[in-house]
Parts: C-alpha cells; sequence; structure tokens
C-alpha cells in the first residue's frame, strides 16, 4: 500500500486550560506547511478542550487563531462564580459558562457543523439516560441530523465538565456534560468510527493522538501502605479515572492498528505543575513552550506519515449526489 493510500485521523484529548498545549503544537507545526493543517486530515476527533480545537480546525481556523483563543479567554472563562451551588441542577460547579459561551460565540458565530471542511466526532454524555452523545459531521447516510447544530452547541456540549461547569442543555433539550467522563482520549472511538462507521480497514489508517500533559501515576502513600482502598483512592480519583482511560483507549488503538501506525504526543511534568482550570498568564505561556517545544522534537517523525500531503477533500454532499447517480 502506497502512502497515498492511507486515511490520516487526528485525536486530541480532553484537559481544560490544558488545551493550549495541544493548540501550541499544532500551532507550531502548521508554520512549516503550505496548506492549512485540516486538510492533512480525514477524521478529526476531539473531547471537551480537544472538542473545541477540533471544531476550530475543522471551521478552518488556524491553530495559531485557536491558540489566541485560549490565551485571550482562558482567564476570563475561569474565574469567579466559585463553588456556586444551582438548586435546580444539584450540582456543584466552580464556574458559570456564560464566559465560556460569549468566548465560543465570538470565536464561531453561527457556524454549523456542516460547514466543517473535514470529518468531525465530538463526544459528550447524556447524563438523563446514561448513553453517549456524540455529535458528528454529517459524512455517513445515516447522520441526518447533527450537521444541523451550531458549532457552539457541540463545543459546550462537549466541554461541560462536572463540579466545573453546570450540565449544558442542548437544542433537543438532552443534558449533556463532558464528554471526558467516557472518552477524555478519544483515540479509540476514532479508530472505531474510522472502521466501523466509515468503513476503513485497519491497514488504511494512521492516527495522530495529542493529550494535554500528563502527570507520573501515583495515588500516593497510603495506597503503598496497603490501607483500606477508598481512603487510598478518594484524593486522586479524577486522575485514576482519566489515566486509566486513557491508558484504555490507546491500548485499544495499539492492538488494533500497531504501535508503528499510532502516534502519541503528550509531555509528562511534576506533579500540581499545571491544572484544568490553573488559567494564570504565566502558566499559559508555560504549556505554549512546551507544546512549542515538543513539535519541534516530533517535527521530523510525524511530518513524513501525517503531512507529506493534504487528504481527500471531504464534501458532505457526497451520499446525495451517490444516490442522485444510482438513480439516474
Amino acid at each position: 500500500m502506497s502512502m497515498n493510500d492511507y486515511r490520516k485521523i487526528l485525536s486530541i484529548d480532553g484537559g481544560g486550560i490544558k488545551g493550549v498545549f495541544p493548540a501550541a503544537f499544532l500551532a507550531d507545526i502548521e508554520t512549516t506547511l503550505p496548506q492549512a493543517l485540516y486538510s492533512y486530515f480525514d477524521l478529526i476527533v476531539g473531547t471537551s478542550t480537544g472538542g473545541i480545537i477540533a471544531l476550530g480546525l475543522g471551521l478552518g481556523l488556524t491553530a495559531s487563531q485557536i491558540l489566541e483563543f485560549y490565551r485571550h479567554h482562558g482567564p476570563k472563562i475561569f474565574k469567579g462564580n466559585r463553588f456556586v451551588l444551582t438548586v435546580k441542577q444539584a450540582l456543584w460547579r466552580k464556574y458559570s459558562n456564560e464566559q465560556l459561551r460569549r468566548a465560543l460565540e465570538q470565536t464561531f458565530g453561527n457556524r454549523k457543523l456542516n460547514e466543517s471542511k473535514t470529518r468531525l466526532v465530538i463526544p459528550s454524555f447524556n447524563i438523563d439516560t446514561g448513553e453517549v452523545y456524540i455529535y458528528k459531521t454529517r459524512h455517513h447516510e445515516r447522520f441526518e441530523r447533527d450537521h444541523e447544530k451550531t458549532a457552539v452547541e457541540a463545543a459546550l456540549a462537549t466541554a461541560s465538565a462536572p463540579t466545573f461547569f453546570p450540565l449544558f442543555k442542548n437544542s433537543s433539550e438532552a443534558p449533556l456534560v463532558d464528554g471526558g467522563v467516557w472518552a477524555n482520549n478519544p483515540t479509540s472511538v476514532a479508530v472505531a468510527e474510522a472502521i466501523g462507521i466509515l468503513g476503513w480497514t485497519k491497514d488504511q489508517l494512521k492516527v495522530l493522538s495529542i493529550g494535554c500533559t500528563e502527570e507520573p501515576f501515583d495515588v500516593g502513600l497510603r495506597r503503598r501502605k496497603n490501607i483500606g482502598a477508598l481512603w487510598a483512592f478518594a484524593p486522586q480519583t479524577a486522575n485514576v479515572l482519566m489515566q486509566g482511560q486513557s491508558s484504555g483507549s490507546l491500548g485499544l488503538a495499539y492492538t488494533i492498528l500497531g504501535h508503528e501506525n499510532v502516534i502519541r504526543i503528550n509531555e509528562t511534568v511534576r506533579g500540581g505543575r499545571f491544572g484544568l482550570d490553573k488559567a494564570k498568564a504565566r502558566l499559559i505561556a508555560e504549556l505554549v513552550g512546551l507544546g512549542r517545544n515538543r513539535a519541534r522534537n516530533e517535527s521530523g517523525r510525524i511530518k513524513p506519515m501525517f503531512f507529506d500531503r493534504p487528504a481527500e477533500p471531504f464534501c458532505p454532499t457526497a451520499f446525495e449526489r451517490a444516490n442522485a447517480m444510482k438513480a439516474g
């Protein structure tokens, strides 16, 4: 199989303001490309902050513009309204989502998923039914509704992280929360979409999976001393669940496609250095530096695999044209 036969997938993790890392990584890479970054991928999948990046790329924004979104709006989004109890929703959340909504509206306007220039998959979760809820472009004939949704709706749905933001009710009144509760690392979701929905064969696929930094895995002294499970894991529950999900997601992708076809980009950092809502300018600048430095180090490895040529142009009306040709 020649390189021209490959389908290329970009997968971006969730991670709040730490989305600065993948945005900076991609912004550095795009400076060396002759065409827009989105045009090199057949499918882009992103969860939570990764979903915002995926939506931006799909709508034709540059990675540099998305990075500026985080620099400008991040400190405003993660400021004020701390620890307010919403009686109606019976949920604690640290922040209102109004600043996030305003930032997204300023960036995406009223544009819809059907305006995306590439295939998109954006995970969320329905807290009423306990079922996954995924926004998708019309890259399959079964997908008849999501492409009419706005990018702002999809972004709010995928990024409404429990305890940080209130749940989000979409245009269908479905109560949705952050897709990170089941797919914070959406690499396996991307592989499943490519093989199970799009019908691409596993030997066709190459995946670039980008994280939002990670800390060394350690549940603490109490666990190592064999003190009860609740006391050992409670302080690190979120970290344990997210790292476990990410490991499982990558493991499935590696098993199906082979390690050589899944490139994982992430940066291990000191425990507590960054946080989902630590949006101080100094920390954002540090994340930018990490992302750009990692791009310079990885450029020689990933450019021949992912940026050697543009992908085939995505046309969401291909199904209609195909059906018309059959009818004729």
